[in-house]
């Protein structure tokens, strides 16, 4: 199958290119800059450039780009935060559904943060919306898939939690305080941080092209964690103490509304679909997740 893979070098694109390419499929990588061989093309979703006839052929498509959400919110951040996502998917919703013969599927990326902050409330994708800016990105984010999902095209839209990995997002931030003793939870830990590992979460990515899964999906393990029971697993996989606390007004401090809703607050999320779907995840525990991703 030819897919087309956008964030192909990025955290999560960096191992998904070659699971793709280990299974048998010919990845095309859509790259900002100029195309170096006849396996990338070239876009622009600032300026709305993406050749349409580059990506003939293509019979499915990941997007996985967008700006990040990991450092403090200024204004212009979180429009950057915003545009990143809606901007390039839509472009490429639009660029797909313009194709003949069209793709059979977009996977698109996303986060569990559109539940907003629900407490111990259980989420499946069937739970209502919430509400905050991470809640209103997912919303628009989702929503800027539509031109492909109106042509015809299967859409799928990843909700993801905490993905485990050293090379990139929370785990990578955590690693260096924990490795030095002064780890700990983050304001009172009782925030529920859904997770996954990052060999899973390609899995469903693969999953989710071969079957026939649509919409909404909670890419997440189906077993969640408070953030206390997440940073003493991390304490015991490195064989560290996670006794030292990172205090809330500390936390607000350092990144502001970023910290109120995407560490100070949290989603028990329930992978649901993909339990329906038959999915079987390779690491459900956390323990073991954790193993996996300081070894890869």
């Amino acid at each position: 199958m030819r897919i087309a893979v956008s964030g192909a070098s990025g955290f999560v694109g960096s191992a998904l290119v070659p699971a793709l390419e280990a299974a048998g499929h010919d990845v095309v990588r859509l790259i900002r800059g100029r195309p170096g061989g006849p396996g990338e093309v070239a876009w622009d979703p600032q300026s709305g450039a993406l050749d349409a006839a580059a990506l003939a052929g293509t019979e499915a498509a990941v997007h996985l780009s967008g700006a990040t959400i990991g450092r403090r919110w200024s204004r212009n951040r979180k429009a950057e935060i915003l545009d990143s996502r809606v901007d390039s998917t839509r472009l490429l919703a639009q660029t797909l559904a313009s194709l003949e013969p069209r793709p059979s599927v977009l996977v698109c990326a996303g986060g569990i943060g559109i539940y907003g902050d629900r407490g111990d409330e259980i989420l499946t994708e069937e739970s209502e919306l919430g509400a905050g800016f991470l809640a209103d990105v997912g919303r628009a984010w989702e929503s800027s898939c539509e031109p492909a999902r109106t042509a015809g095209i299967r859409v799928v839209n990843f909700r993801a939690g905490i993905v485990l990995s050293r090379e990139g997002g929370a785990l990578k931030r955590l690693l260096t305080p924990f490795k030095l003793g002064l780890g700990g939870r983050v304001g009172n830990g009782k925030q529920w941080w859904s997770w996954i590992a990052m060999d899973d979460l390609v899995g469903v990515i693969l999953f989710a092209v071969e079957n026939d899964l649509e919409g909404p999906i909670n890419v997440v393990s189906p077993n969640p964690v408070t953030n206390s029971q997440f940073t003493r697993a991390l304490g015991r996989a490195l064989s560290r103490p996670a006794a030292l606390p990172f205090p809330s007004v500390a936390a607000r401090t350092m990144f502001g509304e970023m910290a109120e809703e995407a560490l100070l607050t949290g989603q028990r999320a329930l992978p649901a679909r993909l339990l329906d779907a038959g999915f079987g995840f390779e690491y459900p525990e956390l323990d073991a997740g954790l193993r996996r991703a300081l070894e890869r």
